[in-house]
C-alpha cells in the first residue's frame, strides 16, 4: 500500500445518523469520567485540567493527582473497556457495552471505590438539555462497539493533523484535547490580549464556566461529531473581529455558518479528498488567519516554523 493510499484509508466513514444513539450515550459516559478528573485536578486556565486526550486505544484522562499518588481512566475502544489504574499498581475495569447511563455511573463509582478512590462529582451532565441525573438516566442505553471504534479513529486523524497545526504557534496555545461538555476535540490559540466577559448561556452550565473559558482573545478549531453527514470541523474567534466571516478561507466545501457563528468544513469533504491532511490543514490555517489578520494579532511574535531544528535533531 502506498503512503497516500494508507492515509486515505485511515479516515473512516461514519454517518452521524448511524450512531447517534451510541454517540449520545457515550457523551454521557465521558461526562461522568471527565467530572471525576474535575473533582481532583487543580484548576488550569480555561478549564484545561478537565479534558480528555486521544490515546493509542481511545480517550484518556492522563494522570490525575490523588493523595500521595495518582490514577488515570481510559476508554479503551479496542477491547471496549473502561480501565482505571492507580500508581500503586491496582486496576479496575468496567465493560463498554449496551447499558444505561445509570448502570455505567453505578459501575464506575463502584470501580473507583474498590481502588480506594473517592470521587464526589456533580451527578448530572452539563451543556445538554435535558440534563437527566446520571443515576436516573435510563434513556441513553446504546453502545455499538464498531461505531465507537470508528469515532476513535476519526479522533486519531483529527488529533494528528491538529497537533501538527498546533506546532506552528509559539504563543499561548492549548493542547489538542477533548471537551466532554460539548463532546468535541479542540485546540485553541491566544493572541495574548484579554477578551470581553463572555455572557454565558450554555444549557445547564454555570456562566462562570464560559467566563473562564473565554477570558482571553482566541482562535479555536476542532472536530465535532455532529453537523454534516459525518460530523464537521469548525473554527471560530472570540471575540469575533469585524470582517471575520467574510475572510477568504479554504478548501472548497468550507463555509461560514451564521447559525453557529463559526466556519464549518464537513468531515466527509476531508475524508473524500485526494489529500485529507492537506485539505484539513488548509482549513485550520486559513480560518486562523481570518482571526489573526482581522483581529490584528502580532503574527511575527506568535508563529514559527516547527521544522526549524530538523537538520540537527
Amino acid at each position: 500500500m502506498t503512503k497516500q493510499a494508507a492515509t486515505l484509508s485511515a479516515w473512516p466513514r461514519l454517518l452521524v445518523a448511524d450512531w447517534a444513539e451510541t454517540r449520545d450515550t457515550l457523551h454521557m459516559w465521558t461526562q461522568i469520567v471527565g467530572k471525576v478528573r474535575l473533582s481532583h485536578a487543580p484548576l488550569v486556565n480555561h478549564w484545561w485540567q478537565v479534558t480528555l486526550y486521544v490515546s493509542p486505544r481511545g480517550l484518556t484522562t492522563s494522570a490525575i493527582p490523588y493523595r500521595s499518588g495518582s490514577f488515570d481512566i481510559e476508554f479503551d475502544f479496542v477491547d471496549h473497556e473502561l480501565n482505571i489504574r492507580d500508581s500503586g499498581g491496582s486496576t479496575s475495569r468496567v465493560g463498554l457495552e449496551p447499558k444505561s447511563v445509570a448502570q455505567f455511573y453505578d459501575e464506575t463509582m463502584h470501580a473507583l471505590h474498590d481502588l480506594g478512590i473517592e470521587a464526589p462529582i456533580q451527578p448530572h451532565p452539563n451543556e445538554v438539555e435535558p440534563a437527566i441525573p446520571f443515576a436516573e438516566d435510563h434513556t441513553h442505553t446504546s453502545y455499538d462497539p464498531a461505531a465507537a471504534s470508528l469515532f476513535w479513529r476519526q479522533l486519531l486523524q483529527a488529533d494528528r493533523v491538529m497537533s501538527e497545526f498546533r506546532a506552528r504557534f509559539m504563543g499561548k496555545v492549548s493542547p489538542v484535547h477533548f471537551f466532554w461538555g460539548s463532546m468535541d476535540l479542540a485546540c485553541t490559540r491566544f493572541s495574548g490580549r484579554s477578551a470581553p466577559q463572555h455572557p454565558g448561556g450554555a444549557p445547564n452550565c454555570p456562566d462562570r464556566v464560559m467566563v473562564e473559558g473565554y477570558s482571553r482573545e482566541l482562535s479555536s478549531c476542532g472536530f465535532w461529531p455532529g453537523g454534516g453527514e459525518e460530523g464537521a470541523f469548525y473554527a471560530y474567534a472570540y471575540p469575533e473581529p469585524k470582517g471575520f466571516s467574510e475572510h477568504p478561507i479554504g478548501p472548497a466545501g468550507a463555509f461560514y455558518s451564521r447559525e453557529n457563528g463559526q466556519f464549518l468544513l464537513p468531515y466527509e469533504a476531508v475524508r473524500t479528498a485526494d489529500d485529507p491532511d492537506l485539505r484539513l490543514m488548509e482549513f485550520l490555517q486559513t480560518t486562523y488567519e481570518a482571526a489573526a489578520e482581522r483581529g490584528g494579532w502580532d503574527r511575527n511574535m506568535l508563529e514559527d516554523d516547527p521544522h526549524r531544528w530538523d537538520d540537527v535533531r
